[in-house]
């Protein structure tokens, strides 16, 4: 059994910062990258950040500048730093752990998200 649990959402006015982090615990082998997405009322959920095992990252056009993922491999844990934040990063932001369980097999694992709110 393998858990993803995200924390650190909350209500910020715009131009502040947020930082959310989000633990991997459970029966695995290795995690072989970590993502945050992030949902908006009435939008598809889409990628905000990656960052692999071996530290590569990428963003979304939309948050390069503002937002950085990093990780801590030995706590399996990455984080997204959220600065200078606007009304639209409104939503729900989903962690997605690419683990490794063994015997070649890599399943995707989603945590159950954090809202995110950014007032005007």
């Amino acid at each position: 059994q393998v858990q993803v649990v995200e924390s650190g959402g909350g209500l910020v006015q715009a131009g502040g910062s947020l930082r959310l982090s989000c633990v991997v615990s459970g029966s695995i082998f290795s995690i072989n990258a970590m993502d945050w997405y992030r949902q908006a009322p009435g939008k598809q959920r889409e990628l905000v950040a990656r960052i692999t095992s071996g530290g590569s990252t990428n963003y979304a056009d939309s948050v390069k500048g503002r937002f950085t993922i990093s990780g801590d491999n030995a706590k399996n844990t990455v984080y997204l730093q959220m600065n200078s934040l606007k009304p639209e990063d409104t939503a729900v932001y989903y962690c997605n752990a690419d683990v490794h369980v063994g015997w070649g097999t890599n399943y995707d694992y989603w945590g159950q998200g954090t809202q995110v709110t950014v007032s005007s």
